[in-house]
């Protein structure tokens, strides 16, 4: 169940500051949007009260039935299975003024997590393709008995089976309760409660994996829950497993995979792949690092955009910067290339990222500003201006970041007239860009500050 942000009428008072949640550009999201305006445009009257789910849950039916939903989930039965996942996306559920002080924060409930990730994991193992899946191999062992237990081949164990009942008393003749016999073999992979391995089966599979990923996207916006997921090694290998493989999964399942990660991200550290904790896809911090490069290369505007405002979270902390930084020059390129956008989420994503990695070390700030058009398209951000003036300053701090360095300031000389031109011509920028012209022209060891150094004055 996704977040939904209520539009608000014109007459309202100035919302919040928005909260992290679906990337700007999400199909579900413009839908939820051009729905909710629909509806107000049609009714202005109606109370915003009144849309998006309003059940009220007492606050003891997670405590009196935690182990029940942790049980349904792991019994793999259908009918349990899509019980405790709507029963787990009401739970998780949250309205923008629904203060749930007393509940108990779910990923607190003993085998709640592994449960639903356990539900991933298991569509993970049958979504691969059958190219890149193992041979089927025959097993003779137990080809004597009705039901097997061996899953995959069952196909190939029936056949001896039933060659075994056909042909064992010698006789070539059909028996008359032949199709009854038939029956007994196949009632087991007809049940209704249990998920098979056939088309249907495999979309059922899907789904119920979607929504456990939508349910643990929910658990990441509990302040209670975040430091447990941001440590559970488990969660964050099925994540990243899932980001790493956008081409061919479910993209919603992806899209709930990068708003997770994305606000768990402040308290990530990569070293975590590496650590004693247990592990279950042998995910490393290489390979983490990789996942996120590939979506940030996406064409999808949701993905790169996460992906954006994830690698500015990872880099805060110092702990992730010798896995980050190897991929620096492709990381700038591509964050560079993002500015050049008409969207202005993808702009500001990229210009939040940005202003955190100038932040992190000299280096950084010598590959940035070395990189062709990157002092240009953020001066065109300030310049436009960007429609949140958040953004806007952001990228006038990164262009005073890049100006510190003695090796930069020759790079930015050339853009000393615009930079004149903003101080003269927009206030809120003025002090930025006069500690700018500052820096260029007044120090010492700069070759033109006999000639420019009215702005030192």
């Amino acid at each position: 169940m996704q977040k939904r942000e209520l539009a608000k009428t014109s007459g309202a008072a100035p919302s919040a500051p928005a909260k992290r949640g679906r990337p700007f550009g999400s199909t579900a999201a413009n839908i939820a949007a051009t729905a909710v305006g629909a509806n107000l445009s049609a009714d202005s009257a109606a109370p915003s009260s009144l849309f998006g789910p309003s059940l009220h849950l007492p606050i003891s039916f997670a405590e009196q039935n935690n182990k029940r939903i942790v049980l349904a989930l792991q019994s793999g039965l259908k009918s349990e299975l899509t019980w405790a996942l709507n029963t787990l996306s009401l739970l998780s559920f949250k309205e923008k003024d629904d203060l749930r002080r007393d509940a108990t924060p779910l990923a607190k409930i003993p085998g709640l997590l592994d449960a639903l990730l356990q539900v991933i994991d298991d569509w993970r193992d049958i979504a691969l393709p059958k190219d890149y899946t193992k041979p089927a191999r025959v097993r003779t062992l137990g080809a004597n008995t009705l039901v097997t237990g061996f899953g995959n081949e069952h196909e190939a164990t029936r056949s001896a089976a039933l060659s075994h009942h056909c042909h064992g008393s010698g006789s070539l003749t059909e028996t008359p309760n032949r199709k009854g016999k038939d029956r007994s073999f196949e009632w087991w992979f007809e049940e209704d409660g249990l998920f098979n391995l056939d088309e249907e089966g495999r979309a059922e599979k899907q789904q119920c994996a979607v929504a456990a990923s939508n349910i643990i996207r929910n658990f990441s916006f509990m302040p209670d829950n975040e430091m447990i997921m941001a440590q559970h090694r488990h969660c964050l290998e099925t994540i990243f497993q899932c980001i790493e493989d956008h081409n061919t999964e479910d993209e919603e399942l992806v899209t709930n995979a990068l708003e997770t990660i994305v606000n768990l991200a402040p308290l990530l550290d990569l070293r975590i792949f590496s650590s004693s904790k247990p592990s279950y896809i042998k995910m490393t911090e290489k390979r983490a690092v990789q996942a996120i490069m590939g979506v940030l290369g996406s064409t999808v505007k949701a993905w790169h955009c996460a992906a954006a405002e994830l690698l500015g979270r990872l880099i805060i902390n110092p702990d992730n910067e010798p896995f980050l930084l190897p991929s620096a020059p492709q990381i700038y390129k591509r964050l560079v290339d993002l500015l050049s956008l008409q969207a202005v989420d993808a702009q500001a994503a990229a210009v939040g990222a940005l202003y955190n990695l100038a932040e992190v070390n000299m280096d950084c700030r010598l590959k940035l500003a070395s990189e062709r058009w990157a002092v240009d398209r953020l001066l065109k951000v300030v310049k436009t201006p960007h429609p949140v003036p958040e953004v806007c300053r952001k990228a006038a701090m990164v262009l005073e970041n890049l100006v510190s360095e003695p090796q930069n300031r020759p790079l930015l000389a050339a853009h000393e007239s615009t930079f004149a031109e903003i101080l003269l011509s927009d206030g809120r920028y003025s002090d930025t860009f006069s500690r700018i012209l500052y820096e260029l022209t007044s120090r010492p060891n700069n070759k033109i500050a006999s000639g420019h150094a009215v702005w030192g004055m």
